[in-house]
This record gives C-alpha cells, sequence and structure tokens, in this order.
C-alpha cells in the first residue's frame, strides 16, 4: 500500500520530474491548453492550481515564489497581469481535464489539460482568415446553382407550352 504518498513520481527520477512539471507549468501558462497523459496532468494541475492562487494577487513576494517554478519571464507577465486577474473572483478549480482517449503505441491515457475560462475563439479568428480565400470559392459555387436554376426554368417553361 502507498499510504502518505503526497505525490505521483511518473516512473522519473527527481530531477527529471521536477524539470518536466515546471516545462509543462510554464507550456499550459503559454498556450493555456495542452495535451498530455492523465498522470502528467494530474500533477501538472496541482502546481498550475497552485501558482494561479499565487498570481491573484500581485505582489513581490508572490511573484519571486512563482518565478522560482516559472523560468520565462514572459509567461510570468503573462500569469500575472492576465491569468490571475481573469481568476479573481474564482475561489478555486483552475483548471479542467478532458479526456481524449487512448494513444496508439502504448494505449496511455490522454487528456487535454486547459484553463477553466480557455475559449476556442483564437482559433476561430485563424479559422476566420482561412474562410476568407474560401468564401472566394464559394461564390464562384454559387454562379453554379444558378445557372442549374436557370436550366429548371427552361424545363418549366416547356412544361407550361405543353399543357397549353
Amino acid at each position: 500500500m502507498n499510504h502518505k504518498n503526497g505525490f505521483n513520481p511518473l516512473s522519473r527520477r527527481t530531477a527529471h520530474r521536477r524539470a518536466m512539471s515546471r516545462n509543462m507549468v510554464t507550456s499550459l501558462f503559454r498556450y493555456e491548453r495542452i495535451t498530455t497523459t492523465k498522470a502528467k496532468a494530474l500533477e501538472v494541475r496541482r502546481a498550475a492550481e497552485k501558482l494561479i492562487t499565487r498570481s491573484k494577487v500581485d505582489s513581490v513576494h508572490n511573484r519571486r515564489q512563482a518565478a522560482r517554478y516559472i523560468q520565462d519571464e514572459t509567461v510570468l507577465a503573462k500569469l500575472f497581469t492576465d491569468i490571475g486577474p481573469r481568476m479573481k473572483d474564482r475561489p478555486g478549480g483552475y483548471t479542467r481535464i478532458l479526456k481524449l482517449g487512448f494513444r496508439q503505441g502504448d494505449v496511455a491515457d490522454m487528456v487535454i489539460l486547459e484553463l477553466v475560462d480557455y475559449s476556442l475563439e483564437d482559433a476561430g479568428k485563424s479559422g476566420k482568415k482561412d474562410a476568407k480565400p474560401s468564401s472566394k470559392k464559394d461564390s464562384s459555387t454559387k454562379k453554379t446553382p444558378a445557372k442549374k436554376a436557370t436550366s429548371k426554368t427552361k424545363v418549366d417553361d416547356s412544361a407550361e407550352k405543353a399543357s397549353e
């Protein structure tokens, strides 16, 4: 039995596990959404939620404590200027885990770890850029159904003449 075991060692040595956790937390704050295994996501979530709680109050002490864990200065600034204020009213539960299924190679449980207020509008903006060229294609395809409609009217006209 593993009573009183405070964390999942993830079959890694201490230095590797800490480095991996720091990198994944940094990536989570940079992209606000990452894909990983379930075991890693559960461990990363613990550290990320503690850092977000610290970032809700922007003080020198909290910044230094977070900087011990996050090495990238731009991500650290984003945490305290963007993510922390967004989560100000939320008492906890800043992240969500969405199940994806199993990885093909080793059948590991794959999940998406994301911030709760993450929205796909950012991806939608890039999709709108792609939609502009396709709208030109749509306008050319709209001409084709119009031609079909005129051919149907010719058929309808000939049917009306036959009925007269």
